[in-house]
């Protein structure tokens, strides 16, 4: 991992706490408690053991518990975003890109991984959820990244066919599919991305030929 993992008890401390901020609808206070753990534990440490738990743990059945998920996503998310963020002073892309895939509106996971890599003094374009599949090949030509990251949450997003089509279309990028929605198998030359330490260690690790600088991409139609 890129960061030593949490003790025990300081993973009950933190859910303790976030979960009863969360609880109270104190969005702020979710924010606050993320800001305070990554920078004591790091970024992939405070996904990990605390905040994919917490969500997972919400049922979201009835009007209390969706409205206390809502507060703790974006309390989690209004956290991450702040991370290591300058005022005036943005980090270079590093031919990263993120999306989240078409029709796919949760993407906390890409958050998390721009906060990973900027805490790793590394930047990327994050596009945000639900990018439609011929607005990230406009992307990939105007931006020319050397890795996509594609966030899906649920399978009926989580398109692996067309994941894998996206690759063949751009042989010199490296692809990849992060997040829980990928239950079909990523073949060929795309991967999947299980963790966020796997994440940030994917988008770093660029060997030179793949510089974004020296991409050149085809006459690839929209699809």
């Amino acid at each position: 991992m890129l960061t030593d993992p949490m003790p025990a008890e300081a993973v009950q401390i933190a859910y303790k706490q976030v979960s009863l901020a969360a609880e109270d609808l104190d969005g702020n206070g979710v924010a606050t408690l993320v800001l305070d753990l990554a920078d004591t534990w790091g970024v992939p440490a405070l996904w990990e053991q605390v905040c994919r738990p917490l969500l997972a743990r919400l049922p979201g059945r009835g009007a209390t518990e969706v409205a206390v998920e809502h507060v703790l996503c974006e309390g989690v998310r209004v956290g991450l975003d702040v991370y290591r963020r300058e005022p005036g002073r943005s980090l270079p892309t590093g031919g990263v890109l993120l999306a989240g895939a078409e029709k796919e509106a949760h993407c906390l996971g890409l958050h998390a991984l721009a906060a990973a890599l900027r805490e790793q003094g590394r930047g990327c374009l994050n596009l945000g959820p639900a990018l439609p599949w011929p607005a990230l090949t406009s992307a990939v030509y105007r931006a020319r990244p050397h890795t996509v990251v594609l966030w899906s949450q649920t399978p009926v997003t989580g398109r692996a066919h067309r994941l894998v089509r996206f690759a063949r279309d751009f042989p010199l990028l490296r692809v990849y599919g992060a997040g829980p929605g990928w239950i079909e198998p990523l073949t060929g030359r795309v991967g999947h991305l299980g963790t966020l330490p796997d994440a940030v260690a994917a988008c770093l690790a660029v060997a030179p030929e793949r510089d974004a600088h020296h991409i050149r991409y085809g006459s690839v139609p929209y699809r």
